[in-house]
């Protein structure tokens, strides 16, 4: 099959006005907005040619949404089958490889999975962040994964973060939406929000910056708080960080699954995910709503915090049981 150069920006709008006529004015707007994320993870990534879009892209693609997004995993299955009938359209008009549409892969969806339940346990993340402390101060990993956990900030969020963004004395953080350099943030300027931090958290990030991080300045002139020597951090290194260091092995020594830890394929690089006990960075971000919820922070503070709605946040990442609410609400109880 001879293709035709066509770039995503093109695409999509032949897409859709080819749809017009066939499908009412909301599924236009649906599938504009579901597809606007590939067209902008295409230009972040450099893709200017869907002609040489491959398997493994849309892979990375869906794992990038997933992280970007927040996804439940019934979000997910709709982005990605939307993206499905999209890459099927662009090959009827020879602009992707042949059947490239049957590698978008999409969650096999059960009855519960409009619900996530996985998460971080407070005592594994304490144990894990413990383990940091004492082990890999001030390191990368540690820097990200107490900002995960105490912030409950989403990775797009940390890897947006500036050195400027960073207040020792007022001991706060300011998210920014920065899409004109490189760091759009989930939910755009309603995402832009003052993070409060504590001593510990600050501490970690002062003895990060003056200790251990790369001092790295980007293109635009900006100055990452997260860096690597490349520069500024990407979304899949702080995964690894995150699927890495919530691997029990890590901090205990132990393997809670009978596995010979020498010998394990989760040990090697970039393979720690395949450990069934390791979490992703909304796992980890789920556990620290809902330890937070547990202390009994109130829920338009967790909100506020986490930049998530208190509908969403009920539904998707709390995850107390029924009777833990209902012993928290005893408090209240003498007061009526």
């Amino acid at each position: 099959m001879s293709l035709e150069p066509i770039n995503p920006d093109t695409a999509l709008e032949l897409y859709l006005a080819d749809r017009e006529n066939n499908v009412t004015e909301a599924t236009i707007y649906s599938h504009r907005s579901r597809l606007g994320h590939f067209v902008r993870w295409c230009d972040e990534q450099g893709i200017s040619n869907l002609n040489n879009l491959t398997g493994r892209q849309l892979h990375e693609y869906r794992l990038w949404r997933r992280d970007e997004g927040d996804l439940s995993p019934a979000a997910e299955k709709t982005q990605m089958d939307t993206l499905r009938v999209f890459i099927r359209w662009v090959e009827s008009i020879d602009g992707a490889s042949e059947d490239l549409h049957v590698k978008v892969r999409s969650p096999n969806l059960t009855g519960g999975d409009n619900v996530r339940d996985v998460m971080l346990e407070e005592d594994r993340a304490e144990e894990l962040l413990e383990y940091l402390r004492r082990y890999e101060y001030a390191t990368r990993p540690h820097a990200v994964l107490t900002l995960m956990w105490h912030t409950m900030m989403r990775v797009g969020a940390i890897r947006a973060l500036d050195i400027e963004d960073y207040n020792s004395e007022e001991q706060s953080i300011q998210v920014v939406n920065r899409p004109e350099s490189g760091t759009r943030i989930k939910n755009g300027l309603d995402g832009e929000r003052f993070v409060a931090l504590s001593d510990e958290v600050c501490m970690v990030l002062d003895d990060w910056i003056d200790q251990r991080r790369p001092e790295k300045t980007t293109s635009h002139g900006r100055e990452p708080l997260v860096s690597t020597s490349h520069g500024r951090v990407h979304r899949s290194t702080l995964r690894r960080d995150c699927y890495r260091y919530t691997r029990p092995c890590i901090s205990t020594g132990q393997c809670p699954h009978g596995r010979d830890i020498e010998d394990c394929s989760a040990t090697e690089r970039d393979n720690a995910s395949k450990c069934p006990s390791s979490v992703s960075p909304h796992a980890l971000r789920r556990g620290g709503i809902t330890h937070a919820l547990s202390e009994e922070w109130p829920m338009k503070a967790v909100s506020d915090r986490a930049n998530v709605s208190e509908q969403v946040l009920e539904m998707h990442y709390d995850q107390r049981s029924e009777k833990a609410k209902m012993e928290q609400r005893r408090d209240y109880t003498d007061r009526l």
